[in-house]
């Protein structure tokens, strides 16, 4: 008896015009498209989030291009395994004298590979024993090593949209050997494209659990239906990956330009993803000192509360605190005017050098530093009236030097600069 394949692997077309999704790259005008019809195929990078097909297009361009195909799997592939490939494609080349297109080598997961694991393949790809395609799911700028990225174009592939998903299934339903003897109507699809994501082939495992979970024939697919059958979260992400990290500088970026609305949105995500509550609140604090800082100090004191919050009363109650700070934050007056200061400071820092302290400011902690005159000239401000005097705190070099500059839109800024104008008789 011959097991059946998943209704994922029974429907992986083997041309571009089965192929669902990414017309910007294999539609009439795609680029892939044209560098088949042309013959010419570079090294390639796919890049996007899993199910939307990247594996597919490179079988498919082997096939279309009448090239062996050689597959590598990052997860369970070394440098030995790279090596040993490369040599059997090293041996097809005699056969192929003359030909301009190459074997391709496609690497799933190439995001996986070590540094040293890439560099093994550098030198097939200068020479042009093989056309490289990598398949991955993270930025490839970070975890590409540079020369083996700079040999490649990289392509991005978008996950499906609602159209193309319905597409796929009523054309699995049409034409599959199993399914098209039965009678099944989509009535409802709200919820499979949902719990989809935009990823193919989830799309046609929760189809075909659907259609496995009952001999009923005909079959009404609804909502209730699916959402009864299928336990998962579209929404979860690999929080060391790449779309971790978009969704917190949305969050961040949301709170500086002081929309509440898109902030709270970004958070949702971050917690349905099952983001851990504390890097939320780091984050937050973080911005509560970058973008806020002097224009409202109280949101930093939000924002450390928050964090307390989180370690008293736990999760999911957690979420509450963490709300009210990210609507606060965004809702705020903003200044960077603190950001900006350290950062002249640093700069200054590393331009001048070391600078020497002042005799007046430095401390005489011995008879020998009172005797150079450590401290001898400075002035106790407290016992000056408004606990103030002038005396230089820079050092000499340096004296003159406005590190801090106030935001003109901020009224806490503008009082403390004007404090300070009075007080420095500017």
């Amino acid at each position: 008896m011959t097991l059946l394949k998943p209704l994922a692997e029974r429907m992986r077309p083997t041309s571009l015009e089965g192929y669902f999704g990414q017309r910007h790259l294999v539609g009439p005008e795609g680029v892939l498209r044209r560098m088949i019809e042309q013959q010419r195929l570079p090294s390639l990078i796919f890049w996007g989030p899993p199910g939307v097909g990247k594996t597919t297009l490179a079988e498919i361009i082997a096939r279309s291009l009448d090239t062996s195909f050689h597959s590598l799997s990052a997860v369970h592939s070394g440098v030995k395994e790279v090596r040993e490939v490369l040599e059997r494609i090293g041996g097809e080349q005699a056969g192929l004298f003359g030909r301009s297109i190459r074997p391709i080598l496609f690497i799933d997961e190439i995001h996986r590979f070590s540094k040293s694991q890439q560099d093994s393949l550098l030198g097939a790809v200068e020479q042009g024993l093989v056309t490289l395609i990598g398949a991955t799911t993270e930025n490839p700028s970070f975890e590409v090593i540079r020369p083996l990225l700079s040999r490649c174009q990289v392509y991005t592939l978008e996950p499906l949209g609602a159209k193309e998903l319905l597409g796929l299934l009523e054309h699995a339903l049409t034409t599959d050997e199993q399914l098209r003897t039965r009678h099944i109507e989509l009535r409802e699809t709200a919820a499979l494209l949902h719990l989809s994501g935009g990823d193919a082939r989830r799309a046609l495992n929760i189809l075909e659990l659907v259609t496995l979970s009952s001999t009923a024939d005909p079959l009404v697919v609804t909502d209730a239906l699916v959402s009864s059958l299928v336990q998962t979260n579209p929404l979860a992400f690999d929080k060391g990956g790449e779309l971790h990290y978009d969704i917190a500088s949305a969050l961040i970026k949301s709170i500086r330009g002081s929309d509440p609305d898109a902030a709270i949105y970004w958070l949702a995500r971050l917690i349905e993803g099952g983001e851990d509550p504390s890097f939320i609140a780091r984050r937050l604090m973080i911005s509560a000192a970058e973008d806020i800082g002097l224009a409202n100090p109280n949101a930093l004191l939000l924002a450390e509360a928050c964090t307390a919050s989180l370690e008293r009363i736990g999760w999911p109650e957690g979420r509450i605190p963490l709300a009210e700070t990210v609507i606060y934050l965004a809702c705020s007056e903003k200044s960077n005017s603190a950001y900006l200061a350290i950062d002249r400071a640093l700069a200054l820092v590393r331009q001048t050098g070391n600078q020497p302290v002042p005799l007046h400011l430095r401390n005489a902690s011995t008879s020998l530093m009172k005797d150079l005159g450590y401290g001898s000239d400075y002035r106790y401000p407290h016992n000056a009236p408004g606990h103030f005097l002038e005396q230089q705190y820079l050092p000499e070099a340096l004296r003159g030097q406005q590190l801090w500059e106030p935001q003109p839109h901020s009224a806490a800024e503008q009082q403390l600069d004007e404090r300070q104008r009075k007080r420095w008789r500017r």
